[in-house]
């Protein structure tokens, strides 16, 4: 069993930059691809990142793209989402997960673990 504990969230102006963090516990989650989704009001969950277990591999929904980064660090069991330039759009819950998989996925249904969140608004 997986533990995922978020953190960093908060409220920003537009234009500014916040750092979520992703706590892992109860096993490592260094041999799991690890992914970013989001959820505003009325809308569904939707993904924002992806990184592989290496770290070496990465992937961004395009909203988000030159914008967001994601990261890793294993010796942590740590996983990262810097966001800069943000926008009012960017409001919602990000929720961080654990893959199945030891590669990369877009897709909600690849991820077994998930955090209970962390509210990220941006006021304009």
């Amino acid at each position: 069993q997986v533990q995922l504990v978020e953190s960093g969230g908060g409220l920003v102006q537009a234009g500014g930059s916040l750092r979520l963090s992703c706590a892992a516990s109860g096993r490592t989650v260094s041999d799991s691809a690890m992914g970013w989704f989001r959820q505003a009001p009325g809308k569904e969950r939707e993904f924002v990142a992806t990184i592989r277990w290496s770290g070496g591999i990465t992937y961004y929904a395009d909203s988000v793209k030159g914008r967001f980064t994601v990261s890793r660090d294993n010796t942590k069991n740590t996983a990262y989402l810097q966001m800069n330039s943000l926008k009012p759009e960017d409001t919602a819950v990000y929720y961080c997960a654990s893959s199945r998989s030891p590669l990369e996925s877009t897709l909600r249904t690849s991820y077994a673990y998930w955090g209970q969140g962390t509210q990220v608004t941006v006021s304009s």
